[in-house]
């Protein structure tokens, strides 16, 4: 029996966001400066403005990045499944995302109860998605990445990274 249990596996990312896939390409998730690994905390607060998410990879390769928030609107009655955060394709291989095209603008973590996973899933395109082909959800709750893949003839992830968040606590107030 394996000593190692993936980490995907047991966020149960595999089975409800994505289906068992092989990793071929590495990506790295970052909010300023901490590092995103698989089921890592990240504050609501750290994670206002999109992550760096760098890709390896040929440069001639493109790639799409999804992220979504599985958990929406809460962990234990998530009726919202899947709720999108961010879309960008045609991300050249060896870049990052600012290099891609924004389909859908990254919106900040405003998890509501509950300990939310965040999934970065990334996909290789089989050519670049032109204006028009690749039109944005009509909203941003009820997003199936696998329905997403499949229109798009995106084939399994080739990358995903997941994290977990929470809501902050109120600012200090003083007791009077």
């Amino acid at each position: 029996m394996s000593r190692f249990v993936d980490p995907l596996v047991v966020g149960r990312v595999i089975g409800e966001v994505v289906d068992l896939f092989v990793p071929s390409v590495a990506m790295a998730v970052s909010y300023g400066a901490k590092d995103v690994s698989n089921g890592c905390h990240v504050k609501p607060s750290m994670a206002a403005d999109q992550p760096l998410v760098r890709i390896s990879g040929r440069r001639n390769d493109l790639y799409t990045l999804l992220m979504t928030d599985p958990d929406a609107p809460s962990p234990s009655d998530p009726t919202m499944r899947e709720y999108l955060h961010w879309i960008v394709m045609n991300i050249p291989g060896g870049t990052d995302a600012t290099k891609g095209d924004v389909v859908v603008p990254y919106m900040g973590l405003q998890p509501p109860v509950g300990i939310h996973r965040y999934v970065l899933v990334l996909f290789e395109q089989k050519s670049r998605l032109v204006d028009g082909c690749a039109s944005p959800p009509a909203d941003r709750p009820y997003f199936n990445t696998r329905a997403f893949a499949f229109n798009h003839e995106l084939g399994l992830p080739v990358a995903v990274v997941y994290f977990n968040s929470q809501r902050e606590p109120s600012g200090n107030r003083r007791r009077r």
